[in-house]
Protein backbone atom coordinates (compact mmCIF):
# COMPACT_ATOMS: atom_id res chain seq x y z
CA UNK A 1 0.00 0.00 0.00
CA UNK A 2 1.46 3.34 -1.05
CA UNK A 3 0.99 6.32 1.27
CA UNK A 4 0.39 9.74 -0.22
CA UNK A 5 1.48 11.81 2.76
CA UNK A 6 3.61 11.68 5.86
CA UNK A 7 0.52 11.72 8.07
CA UNK A 8 -0.90 8.65 6.33
CA UNK A 9 2.41 6.84 6.81
CA UNK A 10 2.46 7.72 10.51
CA UNK A 11 -1.14 6.55 10.94
CA UNK A 12 -0.32 3.31 9.12
CA UNK A 13 2.67 2.71 11.40
CA UNK A 14 0.55 3.50 14.48
CA UNK A 15 -2.00 0.94 13.28
CA UNK A 16 0.72 -1.69 12.91
CA UNK A 17 2.04 -0.91 16.40
CA UNK A 18 -1.51 -1.20 17.76
CA UNK A 19 -1.91 -4.60 16.09
CA UNK A 20 1.39 -5.70 17.63
CA UNK A 21 0.25 -4.49 21.06
CA UNK A 22 -3.06 -6.36 20.70
CA UNK A 23 -1.11 -9.51 19.88
CA UNK A 24 1.51 -9.25 22.64
CA UNK A 25 -0.17 -7.70 25.69
CA UNK A 26 -2.60 -10.61 26.27
CA UNK A 27 0.37 -13.00 26.37
CA UNK A 28 1.97 -11.26 29.34
CA UNK A 29 -0.07 -12.80 32.16
CA UNK A 30 -0.19 -16.41 30.87
CA UNK A 31 3.57 -16.42 30.18
CA UNK A 32 4.22 -15.09 33.69
CA UNK A 33 2.07 -17.90 35.10
CA UNK A 34 4.13 -20.43 33.12
CA UNK A 35 7.35 -18.75 34.32
CA UNK A 36 6.26 -19.16 37.95
CA UNK A 37 5.34 -22.81 37.32
CA UNK A 38 1.88 -21.98 38.65
CA UNK A 39 0.17 -23.90 35.85
CA UNK A 40 -0.54 -27.62 35.95
CA UNK A 41 1.73 -29.82 33.85
CA UNK A 42 4.48 -27.18 33.66
CA UNK A 43 7.69 -28.55 35.06
CA UNK A 44 9.89 -26.30 37.19
CA UNK A 45 12.75 -27.00 34.76
CA UNK A 46 10.64 -25.56 31.94
CA UNK A 47 9.80 -22.50 34.05
CA UNK A 48 13.33 -21.17 33.44
CA UNK A 49 12.64 -21.06 29.71
CA UNK A 50 9.28 -19.42 30.28
CA UNK A 51 11.00 -16.73 32.39
CA UNK A 52 13.20 -16.01 29.40
CA UNK A 53 10.12 -15.80 27.16
CA UNK A 54 8.35 -13.60 29.75
CA UNK A 55 11.30 -11.20 29.64
CA UNK A 56 11.06 -11.04 25.86
CA UNK A 57 7.30 -10.43 26.01
CA UNK A 58 7.78 -7.66 28.59
CA UNK A 59 10.46 -6.04 26.43
CA UNK A 60 8.25 -6.20 23.32
CA UNK A 61 5.37 -4.63 25.30
CA UNK A 62 7.63 -1.79 26.43
CA UNK A 63 8.97 -1.28 22.91
CA UNK A 64 5.49 -1.13 21.42
CA UNK A 65 4.53 1.47 24.04
CA UNK A 66 7.61 3.55 23.29
CA UNK A 67 7.06 3.26 19.53
CA UNK A 68 3.45 4.36 19.96
CA UNK A 69 4.57 7.40 21.95
CA UNK A 70 7.27 8.18 19.40
CA UNK A 71 4.81 7.97 16.52
CA UNK A 72 2.38 10.16 18.46
CA UNK A 73 5.12 12.77 18.88
CA UNK A 74 6.01 12.53 15.19
CA UNK A 75 2.37 13.04 14.27
CA UNK A 76 2.12 16.07 16.56
CA UNK A 77 5.26 17.54 14.99
CA UNK A 78 3.89 16.93 11.50
CA UNK A 79 0.60 18.59 12.37
CA UNK A 80 2.45 21.57 13.86
CA UNK A 81 4.54 21.92 10.70
CA UNK A 82 1.45 21.78 8.49
CA UNK A 83 -0.24 24.36 10.71
CA UNK A 84 2.72 26.74 10.41
CA UNK A 85 2.69 26.32 6.62
CA UNK A 86 -1.03 27.06 6.51
CA UNK A 87 -0.50 30.18 8.62
CA UNK A 88 2.19 31.37 6.20
CA UNK A 89 -0.12 30.74 3.26
CA UNK A 90 -2.98 32.62 4.94
CA UNK A 91 -0.65 35.57 5.61
CA UNK A 92 0.31 35.75 1.94
CA UNK A 93 -3.31 35.52 0.82
CA UNK A 94 -4.34 38.22 3.30
CA UNK A 95 -1.56 40.53 2.11
CA UNK A 96 -2.59 40.17 -1.53
CA UNK A 97 -6.22 40.77 -0.61
CA UNK A 98 -5.24 43.93 1.26
CA UNK A 99 -3.28 45.14 -1.77
CA UNK A 100 -6.26 44.46 -4.06
CA UNK A 101 -8.80 46.05 -1.68
CA UNK A 102 -7.44 49.60 -2.08
CA UNK A 103 -7.89 49.87 -5.85
CA UNK A 104 -11.24 48.11 -5.57
CA UNK A 105 -12.59 50.73 -3.17
CA UNK A 106 -11.27 53.69 -5.18
CA UNK A 107 -12.58 52.29 -8.47
CA UNK A 108 -15.95 51.50 -6.89
CA UNK A 109 -16.33 55.07 -5.67
CA UNK A 110 -15.29 56.58 -9.00
CA UNK A 111 -17.55 54.15 -10.81
CA UNK A 112 -20.69 55.58 -9.16
CA UNK A 113 -20.97 58.30 -11.79
CA UNK A 114 -21.29 61.27 -9.43
CA UNK A 115 -21.08 64.70 -10.98
CA UNK A 116 -18.90 66.25 -8.28
CA UNK A 117 -15.89 64.05 -7.68
CA UNK A 118 -12.34 65.25 -7.15
CA UNK A 119 -10.41 65.21 -10.38
CA UNK A 120 -13.30 64.54 -12.77
CA UNK A 121 -13.13 67.93 -14.46
CA UNK A 122 -9.35 68.10 -14.42
CA UNK A 123 -7.49 67.00 -17.52
CA UNK A 124 -4.96 64.86 -15.61
CA UNK A 125 -7.33 63.65 -12.88
CA UNK A 126 -7.58 60.14 -14.30
CA UNK A 127 -3.80 59.74 -14.38
CA UNK A 128 -3.39 61.18 -10.88
CA UNK A 129 -5.93 58.70 -9.45
CA UNK A 130 -4.20 55.82 -11.28
CA UNK A 131 -0.87 57.04 -9.92
CA UNK A 132 -2.23 57.23 -6.37
CA UNK A 133 -3.67 53.73 -6.69
CA UNK A 134 -0.34 52.41 -8.00
CA UNK A 135 1.59 54.24 -5.26
CA UNK A 136 -0.74 52.88 -2.57
CA UNK A 137 -0.43 49.34 -3.90
CA UNK A 138 3.35 49.73 -4.15
CA UNK A 139 3.56 51.03 -0.58
CA UNK A 140 1.44 48.14 0.72
CA UNK A 141 3.53 45.66 -1.26
CA UNK A 142 6.78 47.11 0.12
CA UNK A 143 5.38 47.11 3.65
CA UNK A 144 4.22 43.49 3.45
CA UNK A 145 7.50 42.47 1.79
CA UNK A 146 9.50 44.12 4.57
CA UNK A 147 7.40 42.46 7.29
CA UNK A 148 7.89 39.02 5.71
CA UNK A 149 4.31 38.48 4.65
CA UNK A 150 5.24 38.35 0.96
Amino acid sequence: MRCTSEAERIYMLKREVLEMRRAVVPLREPIEQFALAAVLHVDSDAAVYFRNVAGHVARVCEQTDSLDKLLGSALDAHIARVSVQQNDDMRRISAWIAIAAGPTVVCAIYGMNFERMPGLQWRYGYFVVLGLIAAGCGALYASFRRSGWL
